[in-house]
């Protein structure tokens, strides 16, 4: 849909159904990636707020947008199918993230799918504007690509990390990263993960057999607990020592 970030209906076979828009308008700071020594303020009038429940598509890869988003509220991965149709989330954008702003700078579609991880709030914003700033202001254009510069690198690193790695480093590092991003959240300890198994399956990626395999061995170890749908860290000096590959614990 050109101009605008797509809004998918129905796409979890109605279990998560739009749960309300508002069209709004007013000068607002965003903190790019959440976190205080990123912090930097967009002037820009938001043109809407958007809430959609977990599992929702927000959009789809070959989306054409001319808005961003900020997430205001809960969390949304972003994904991409690979060769053996299986899924892979690429990132996990906390409270504070952005989405689509590189695709608008570049006029660009979306070469991802962004999903709701929970339920969430976005606020969008028009491209152009962002193009205007960047255009007038080489020292914000240097800050925002170099922020973006900062998440393709992570992402490379842990690509690369995750290479060499067993299952159970993985998943370790996998649910201390989670836990990171929950923490963005003052509502959250970090203590506690809201992801199903196929969503933490898709993060590593590997099988749901595997993981949940990996999983129950960590529950009799006591190092996590929890439900389906919630992942609960009990030891987290445990999981530390398994992300960095430990094999026994004193």
């Amino acid at each position: 849909m050109d101009g605008a970030i797509s809004i998918r209906d129905n796409k979890t076979g109605g279990s998560a159904a739009r749960i309300g828009e508002a069209v709004t308008c007013g000068t607002v700071g965003i903190l790019y990636g959440g976190r205080g020594d990123l912090d930097h303020e967009f002037p820009f009038c938001r043109s809407s707020v958007r809430k959609f429940r977990r599992g929702e598509v927000i959009a789809g890869a070959g989306d054409a947008i001319d808005m961003f988003a900020r997430v205001q509220r809960g969390m949304v991965s972003a994904s991409t199918p690979l060769a053996d149709g299986r899924e892979f989330i690429v990132e996990i954008i906390p409270k504070g993230g952005l989405i689509g702003e590189l695709e608008v700078l570049r006029k660009q579609s979306l070469s991802l799918e962004y999903r709701a991880s929970a339920d969430c709030e976005l606020h969008y914003f028009d491209g152009r504007l962002l193009r205007d700033l960047c255009a007038n202001d080489p020292q914000f254009q240097v800050k925002i690509l170099s922020k973006a510069l900062a998440r393709v690198s992570e992402l490379e690193l842990r690509i690369i990390s995750n290479a060499g790695s067993s299952l159970r480093q993985r998943l370790a590092r996998t649910l201390l990263r989670l836990s990171a991003l929950y923490k963005v959240d003052a509502q959250h300890s970090g203590d506690e993960l809201l992801i199903s198994q196929h969503d933490l399956a898709a993060t590593l990626p590997a099988s749901r057999e595997k993981v949940n395999q990996c999983l129950r061995r960590l529950r009799e170890s006591k190092v996590v607990d929890g439900t389906q749908g919630k992942i609960r860290i009990l030891n987290r000096k445990a999981l530390e020592a398994y992300a960095d590959g430990v094999e026994a614990l004193a």
